[in-house]
């Protein structure tokens, strides 16, 4: 079976043309989940720059967790039975995440809370999710990403873009 090429750079891409980083994240995979781009982009329009701009949950660790919700619930809406296995998924994508970054905190990771220099770009943090949606939602689908990882995690650069 060949590969699928990644996109991961196109996650990263959307965001540079504009998409918030929920929303970079959410419509680069959305079509494999059953949503269309249009309907993506605007459920998932609040949860950037750390959840309606608060600065708290990584915008793209948000869209790790919707993106786990299309992929594993059973939508019944009657009984659900898939909350659970769900929440464990999301969150063990979202440990992964952490793993890596030390943090899923927005303000933190951007070096914006007054007290820690910057962990991680937003585009980094699109980067590492895309790559986490593929490995843990997508497994064998997808080549693995080779491209550029903006800048290492764990920098000592105070940090401003969204």
């Amino acid at each position: 079976m060949k590969l699928e090429k990644s996109r991961v750079e196109l996650a990263a891409k959307r965001h540079a043309g504009g998409y918030n980083c929920c929303q970079a994240v959410v419509c680069t995979y959305c079509d494999l989940l059953g949503m269309d781009e249009v309907t993506a982009f605007r459920a998932s329009e609040g949860f950037g720059l750390g959840i309606a701009g608060m600065q708290e949950t990584c915008g793209s660790v948000c869209a790790m967790v919707f993106l786990a919700g299309l992929r594993n619930s059973d939508a019944n809406l009657q009984k659900p039975a898939t909350k659970l296995a769900t929440f464990a998924l999301g969150r063990q994508m979202a440990e992964s995440f952490a793993e890596k970054n030390r943090t899923v905190a927005c303000k933190v990771l951007r070096g914006t809370d007054g007290v820690t220099d910057r962990l991680r770009s937003c585009r980094g943090c699109v980067i590492d999710c895309a790559r986490i949606v593929e490995e843990t939602l997508f497994p064998g689908k997808f080549a693995a990403y080779e491209g550029p990882e903006d800048e290492s995690p764990i920098s000592n650069q105070k940090g401003t873009s969204l």
